[in-house]
């Protein structure tokens, strides 16, 4: 249920089969060629991959790491995929869920709807100070609202890599079981904002649908241009991630 490629635990099973009841602590991450690429001069967030029980592939095009280098193919699993399957899983088994991140209006809105969605679930949830970096008593402020609700399941709805390094850094101090960074899903659960139609995602071009409502991420993507290139240099032996 796992492959290794370019030095990750790659997770090729599907949302479903990722455990609610364990007794282990679990962190659950997405990946994709931008935060790839990151973690290539980013050590904090290359352990952070490094040190996750399930890495999911999320981002469509990195498929073809485990493809050309293990001859596999990997299916893509979101995060959206991830919140929706853990959210029903705690609601069948009557469980508390948190969220971390956004604003206290998208975060009131979640909750909301879980309450109309999931009425078997209680939630709670803390919105952090929008910053790249947080004080040490502003993490410790977190980590006590967490830990005083102490939920099943923590979803972190921060940028990456924030909250890929945050949740890694605070694994041991968190109250929880089940640690999962879902980026985007908190604004697209809230109606914030409207996630790519299933149409686009069953065609791969979610990426494109995303780009157009927001100009802004083709900033990003050097950092996928560059996962090909250290992909073509795994490939012809040259480079070893």
């Amino acid at each position: 249920m796992f492959v290794n490629v370019l030095g990750l635990s790659l997770y090729s099973g599907t949302a479903d089969q990722i455990p609610y009841d364990t007794t282990k602590k679990i962190l659950i991450n997405t990946m994709n060629p931008r935060v790839f690429t990151i973690s290539r001069h980013n050590e904090l967030l290359k352990k952070a991959f490094e040190n996750t029980e399930y890495l999911i592939e999320d981002g469509q095009y990195f498929a073809l790491a485990p493809l050309f280098l293990k001859g596999m193919y990997v299916r893509k699993v979101s995060g959206t995929n991830i919140f929706y399957s853990m959210m029903a899983k705690a609601n069948y088994n009557k469980g508390k869920v948190f969220f971390l991140g956004a604003s206290k209006e998208t975060l009131e809105k979640m909750k909301q709807r879980s309450s109309i969605d999931y009425q078997n679930i209680e939630v709670e949830y803390y919105s952090p100070p929008y910053k790249y970096c947080f004080t040490n008593e502003e993490n410790n402020e977190m980590v006590k609202a967490i830990n005083r609700f102490s939920p099943d399941i923590l979803f972190i709805g921060m940028t990456a890599p924030k909250q890929e390094i945050w949740a890694y850094q605070n694994k041991e101090k968190i109250d929880a079981r089940i640690i999962c960074s879902v980026g985007a899903v908190f604004e697209w659960y809230a109606g914030v904002k409207s996630a790519p139609g299933k149409i686009w995602v069953k065609l791969g071009l979610e990426w494109l649908i995303r780009t157009i409502r927001r100009p802004e991420i083709l900033n990003r993507y050097p950092d996928y241009l560059m996962f090909f290139w250290l992909l073509f240099l795994n490939i012809i032996h040259i480079r070893k991630d």
